[in-house]
């Protein structure tokens, strides 16, 4: 059979097209809004539709059964594809008509039941409907399906009959011709009076994988199971709810008068797994409705579910003479059908949001809706309707206002204007209801007027409810609204700062009250010395003041959390003067170092004299400057620490800590270790600081100090001797003032002043360190030995004994004894230094004798160069005939020339053009003159040009020698030069 290709709607997820109304766009106000929330429309089909009986839809999956027995099958996503399924035929009796079709949430199985009580199922897989044996004689009124949602098979589910039979099947389908689809078939409950079971629905429960819900409808009764079924292996097919209905307590119900069908619809799928669905039972009294909620997993949760459900009598709806005949649950409404009218009651308010009655004479056959997809439905015998939702929780917000139930509200919204609106009722309920801690966190985040809200904290003293209000607005501001925000920020410091204090005050009366209590006090009378009566109160004075104590620590841990959040929105000078203004030390030392305010706190601890803690926190500092700033008061004080600090900061430069470094030498004592030595070391050895100022520094303090020993003084001299980076003469200055005599001698020493240095040490009777002194000259013999003289004459005057002072001044061997003969006294006697004089005596001969022979050795030498000037009158060099000039290759004889004794040959004029080439300019320009002067004279070569050309040979003499770092191809001689490239 041919059909027409369905159209699909863009407002129902590929459903049969409905003919939308146009829309008016609507200047500034949202198109949705007026747009009615529930619309009816009939599907224009392209074919005829005759005897229709009834009509399910799950998962986008559309079945039609015809009366005459046929089923038509569409999927809504594909809407092109038409399935024309015909039931099987038996032989007698006839199948006669269908009576109702049941499609599970996966739109994948599908029972059919007939008024001869013969069943059918069909699966999504095949187009063939197989007869249910099983199942023959029942009529289905109601099935509910396996929580589980399964597709290949049923698994087990729960099928109603309408005659009160509840049966428990699994159903998988089959090739095989005679194998029955039934896994197996069971009776596990059966109603009362054997009342049909109009409705089935069997829900999971959280974290209970062995318990079920069961909610049943059978005329005016409702029934709630909560209990456990029997779990079985795979490939175990046995019943589960065989036990199900054994326990009573499990079961909950409500009546309502009998009638003749009650039906039981369950609200969508929610897109949110944390929202209840609702249930609607409908009886002869009304929709009896309420929420599905899943806890307590036990059987009072029927008796919860009861407490909270309502009944909507059907005397509410508009007067009519047909009664209600269908019922479908929306998220929040239920459709109601009334003959050809259609109704939408909201569930949460009663109120009638649609009534529509179709113009066409046809009567509605049921509603059925898509609980995957949110799609409803209605039909008649010859039609098909889509009933569209659009924005169907829009004004769910305004109820939940209206109901003052403000979280649900919230939830609701969708624009800032609606969370707004909320915001303000929900504070304002808060307000009168005294809840103003709440009330301060819902009107922050509102419209409602600033000062308004705060002017009714204020007049009620709600000092911690104003503070959160605060708090709060100030999370609201955009960072660009710095005024507000700063403004806010302080406003917030000064209310923390007014609880704090007056905490405080609290808890220091109750102390007064305590120290002034009388230590004991009479009992009354009657009293038998147990503790109670007055006896009691300290305890409970005890426990106020510990909740005092209490919240103060948890006003400071508000105050410092709010500082961290908000540093950068507080004025630091507003701030410190708001926290100042009210003593509040602690917090006024929190916020500094919060905004890294380290000069602030260093000031802080130095003002107290903490100088732990002002070090500790300049620790934590990499700026120099403030280093410096404190290091006088900090160095005075707490030197070695101060010490260890400086040493930790490598780039600190020591030049700017000298005046702290002179400022504190000046406080350390006879005795005690000035701990400026070691930075001032530190600077030197380590930072390899070359600063005289540094250097000069510390040698003032080694000369000032007021010990006598020089060791470490004379160490450093002695280390920097040869590289000083300290001025000598204000070093000799300060070691002159100081009396430090061994440093003054070294200092004299390194500046070459050793007669000063011989003086000074013989001025102190330091013979030893003066013959050391007159040692260093070294190899200038004559200031060596005029400074030994001075040493020999303070020798000699100092000793009483000649021969003692004799043998020390022998370790200088410059000294002889005619020297210091006018150093001894007149009553001196020969005989004392006789030896010395007798040995005198003998190294003058052996010097004479020596002189002697270099004489002759002299004369000898001048006889022989005598002879040699004699021979080179002489002396000749052979030429041979074919000789060349080494210069200019010409033949030599060919005109005047030079031989040198290294048999090197040149033309005159060759050898005096070479030799002006290569000499200074001096002797060039002598070279040129002397030419000139010949040219004149027309004589040859003078004796003057003579000696300068012939002084040596050009190319083994001294000056080819010195050539050698000449380059051997000159940079003009381009062609030449390029002849030596690789």
């Amino acid at each position: 059979m041919d059909f027409a290709v369905y159209t699909p709607s863009p407002s129902s997820n590929g459903t049969p097209a409905i003919a939308q109304p146009p829309t008016a766009a609507l200047s500034g106000v949202e198109a949705g809004e007026d747009m009615p929330i529930f619309s009816i429309e009939r599907v224009q089909l392209q074919f005829q539709i005759s005897s229709l009986a009834a009509m399910a839809v799950s998962n986008n999956i559309l079945y039609l059964a015809v009366g005459s027995g046929r089923i038509l099958r569409i999927d809504l996503n594909n809407p092109q594809d038409i399935e024309d399924i015909e039931l099987p035929k038996l032989k007698a009796p006839g199948i006669g008509n269908v009576k109702n079709i049941f499609l599970d949430s996966t739109g994948s199985h599908l029972l059919v039941t007939t008024s001869t009580a013969e069943n059918f199922y069909l699966n999504l897989r095949t187009s063939r409907a197989k007869q249910l044996s099983r199942l023959k004689g029942n009529i289905i009124t109601s099935v509910a399906w396996n929580p589980t949602e399964p597709s290949s098979s049923t698994k087990e589910i729960l099928i109603g009959t309408a005659d009160g039979k509840v049966i428990e099947t699994y159903i998988e389908p089959s090739e095989e011709y005679f194998k029955r689809e039934e896994r197996f078939s069971k009776l596990v409950w059966r109603t009362p009076g054997g009342v049909a079971v109009d409705g089935l629905y069997v829900d999971l429960l959280p974290g209970k994988p062995d318990m079920r819900r069961l909610i049943a409808t059978t005329g005016g009764r409702l029934w709630h199971w909560v209990s456990k079924i029997i779990r079985h292996a795979p490939g175990d097919y046995s019943p589960t709810f065989s036990k199900f209905f054994d326990d009573e307590d499990a079961a909950v119900h409500v009546d309502y008068s009998p009638s003749p069908q009650s039906l039981l619809s369950i609200s969508p799928e929610n897109e949110s797994l944390t929202d209840e669905r609702y249930f609607a039972f409908l009886n002869e009294s009304g929709i009896y409705y309420g929420k599905l909620y899943t806890a307590p997993t036990t059987p009072d949760l029927g008796t919860i579910i009861f407490q909270d459900s309502k009944l909507y009598p059907e005397s509410s709806l508009p007067s009519s003479s047909s009664t209600i005949s269908c019922i479908t649950l929306t998220k929040y409404h239920a459709l109601i059908l009334r003959d050809n009218q259609i109704l939408a009651i909201n569930l949460l308010d009663n109120t009638t949001v649609f009534d529509e009655r179709l113009p066409y004479s046809d009567k509605f056959l049921g509603l059925t809706s898509d609980i995957k997809n949110s799609t409803y439905w209605a039909y008649s015998s010859d039609s098909i309707y889509e009933i569209t939702v659009t924005d169907e929780d829009r004004d769910i917000w305004r109820i939940y206002l209206s109901q003052r139930r403000f979280d649900e509200a919230m939830r609701m919204v969708k624009t800032p204007r609606e969370r707004d609106a909320v915001a303000v009722a929900n504070g304002q309920f808060l307000l009168e209801n005294e809840s103003y801690l709440e009330a301060a966190n819902v009107l922050g985040k509102s419209s409602k007027p600033f000062e308004s809200v705060a002017i009714q904290l204020m007049e009620k003293k709600k000092t911690d409810a104003l503070r959160r209000y605060l708090i709060v607005k100030l999370g609201g501001y955009k960072p660009s609204h710095m005024m507000q925000r700063t403004m806010l920020a302080s406003w917030i410091v000064e209310v923390f700062m007014e609880k704090l204090n007056s905490l405080e005050d609290s808890l220091a009366t109750r102390e007064s009250e305590k120290t002034t209590e009388p230590e004991s006090k009479g009992r009354p009378n009657g009293v038998n010395g147990d503790s109670n009566g007055l006896f009691d109160k300290p305890k409970k004075k005890h426990a106020t003041e510990n909740g005092v104590s209490a919240d103060i620590k948890k006003i400071k841990e508000e105050f410092q959390e709010f500082v961290t959040r908000h540093k950068n929105d507080l004025d630091r000078k507003t701030t410190y003067e708001i926290i100042s203004t009210h003593g509040r030390q602690e917090e006024l030392l929190y916020y500094a170092n919060s905004v890294d305010d380290y000069s602030f706190v260093l000031s802080y601890w130095v003002r107290l004299e903490k100088w732990s803690e002002a070090l500790t926190v300049l620790r934590k500092q990499d700026e120099p400057d403030i280093y410096y700033k404190y290091s006088t008061v900090l160095l005075v004080n707490c030197p070695k620490e101060t010490i260890d600090t400086w040493m930790r900061m490598p780039e600190l430069q020591p030049r700017k800590l000298i005046p702290a470094i002179l400022s504190y030498s000046l406080t350390v004592q006879s005795g005690d270790q000035n701990q400026a030595i070691r930075y001032l070391l530190y600077a030197i050895n380590s930072l390899k600081s070359k600063d005289a100022a540094v250097h000069n520094t510390l040698i003032s303090i080694y000369a000032s100090d007021k010990s006598k020993d020089e060791t470490a003084l004379l160490e450093y001299l002695q280390f920097h001797d040869i590289e000083r980076c300290y001025d000598t003469d204000f070093a000799l200055r300060l070691c002159i003032k100081h009396k430090r005599v061994q440093s003054c001698i070294f200092i004299y020493s390194s500046m070459g002043l050793y007669e000063e240095a011989v003086d000074l040490a013989l001025e102190h009777d330091n013979v030893e360190l003066a013959s050391v002194v007159a040692d260093r000259p070294g190899e200038n013999a004559s200031l060596r030995k005029k400074l030994w003289l001075r040493v020999a004459q303070k020798v000699i005057n100092k000793e009483h004994g000649i021969k003692s002072a004799i043998e020390f001044l022998k370790r200088c061997e410059l000294l002889k004894i005619e020297d210091l003969l006018p150093f001894f006294p007149d009553f001196v006697v020969i005989d004392d230094f006789k030896e010395e004089i007798c040995a005198a005596l003998e190294e003058y001969s052996r010097n004479i004798d020596q002189l002697r022979k270099e004489m002759d050795e002299s004369a000898k030498t001048s006889e022989t160069i005598r002879a040699d000037i004699n021979s080179l009158s002489t002396r000749f060099a052979i030429v041979e005939p074919g000789e060349r000039c080494f210069i200019c290759s010409f033949p030599l004889l060919s005109r005047q020339f030079y031989v040198f004794p290294c048999q090197h040959s040149f033309h005159s004029d060759c050898l005096i053009n070479k030799v002006a080439e290569i000499s200074n300019p001096r002797v060039r320009r002598k070279i040129t003159q002397l030419q000139l002067e010949a040219q004149k004279s027309g004589g040859g070569i003078s004796d003057e040009l003579d000696a300068l050309v012939s002084a040596e040979c050009i190319l083994c003499g001294p000056r080819m020698i010195n050539s050698i770092d000449e380059e051997f191809v000159d940079d003009n001689d381009k062609e030449l030069a390029a002849e030596w490239e690789l």
